[in-house]
């Protein structure tokens, strides 16, 4: 098995608590079967989507403005709709340069942004298509849409050919990462392995696998890398076959993402609207996620055949997309809500959005102004 170190990422011995639900159990089970460790990503995997018992596949609610309404985190879309009518002019444009009426919505959480897609866009969109694994999300996406019911239609998985505009707000975060530590000058695959006092530990074991790029310096280190997003992305490439995709998530370029400063990674949790580093607890009860690196997507997507349409903050994108002008219509509330989504210390500079094509590109609204792909 070689060397092992056991700490948590501050490098501290952790407790868990003991083992007592079913999900718990099964990643018991997991980490047996794998001979007494699994890796991070699995961990994730199995927190986030088991059947019925991860995060996303239970009943538990999720998004709201509020920890009173019992909600986790808020989202874009819940915050103001001005988010879904700034993005469906994006969407809109990308459907009448690609000749496509199809949209595609990864991960459609609430079912906010498709509804104001299909309010706004009406009928340019012919079918909308939502490709989810969470069925009790799923159920609340189908509630929310009611009224468009007609032209929506949900999908467990990809079919083999597709086209029209993909969408995909906040869930390359939630895809799966492998975790590295740099300790003592040497590089180990950090995972998880059953808690000397039940609950969970983190074990690292000595790994081949690197960060895409060299990391500076001697210091001990932590980061992730996203094989699982890149594979997705590049499957996404094979599918489309005519169209576009937007992707608006948190994250950096690789020189940030990577940068000696970062050492202790971006895992992050969320519960009751509160943010913590520590997976290993309360788990299937809250969001666990990564940001994105997005030079990573941007050549997972290059190589798979794609174009990199434009790279740019959400706030330089939805004002592009004339979000301002929106506001001014709406009322003083909805106008203070959309400053969150383009204010630089809150979501408008921390999330950022990547815009890719099947077929010939083409110089999208969105990135008509502050396109930052030469960071990439």
């Amino acid at each position: 098995m070689g060397e092992e170190v056991r700490r948590d990422n501050r490098g501290v011995t952790t407790t868990p608590p003991i083992l007592t639900t079913a999900l718990d159990r099964l990643i018991g089970q997991a980490i047996q079967r794998a001979g007494g460790w699994i890796g991070f990503d699995r961990f994730m995997a199995l927190a986030l989507y088991a059947p019925g018992l991860g995060y996303y596949a239970n009943a538990s609610r999720k998004f709201g403005h509020l920890p009173s309404s019992g909600s986790d985190f808020v989202t874009a879309p819940e915050l103001t709709p001005l988010f879904g009518q700034t993005l469906a002019v994006q969407v809109g444009e990308a459907l009448e340069r690609s000749g496509t009426d199809e949209v595609w919505e990864f991960g459609a959480g609430s079912g906010a942004l498709a509804l104001q897609l299909l309010d706004t866009l009406g009928e340019r969109i012919v079918r909308y298509r939502i490709v989810d694994l969470s069925g009790t999300l799923r159920e609340r996406q189908q509630a929310t849409l009611a009224v468009h019911a007609p032209k929506v239609e949900w999908l467990s998985a990809l079919p083999e050919t597709m086209q029209g505009v993909v969408v995909g707000n906040e869930v390359l975060d939630a895809m799966p990462v492998h975790l590295l530590a740099r300790v003592g000058g040497r590089w180990f695959e950090r995972g998880v392995v059953h808690g000397a006092n039940g609950g969970w530990a983190w074990e690292d074991r000595p790994t081949t696998l690197r960060p895409p790029i060299e990391i500076d310096g001697e210091h001990d280190y932590l980061t992730e890398i996203h094989p699982q997003a890149k594979a997705f992305v590049a499957t996404l490439a094979d599918r489309l076959k005519k169209g576009a995709a937007f992707f608006l998530d948190y994250g950096f370029p690789e020189s940030e993402y990577y940068h000696p400063q970062r050492h202790m990674g971006t895992v992050m949790c969320h519960q009751a609207h509160r943010a913590d580093d520590n997976p290993l607890v309360d788990v299937g009860a809250k969001d666990v996620t990564a940001h994105v690196d997005f030079t990573g997507i941007a050549l997972a997507a290059q190589d798979a055949g794609l174009h990199v349409l434009g790279y740019t903050s959400q706030g330089r994108f939805l004002i592009n997309c004339g979000l301002l002008t929106l506001s001014d219509q709406a009322s003083v509330a909805q106008r203070t809500l959309a400053g969150h989504l383009v204010h630089e210390h809150e979501m408008g500079e921390l999330f950022k959005v990547i815009g890719l094509a099947a077929g010939e590109p083409w110089e999208p609204i969105g990135f008509a102004a502050g396109d930052r792909s030469h960071t990439l």
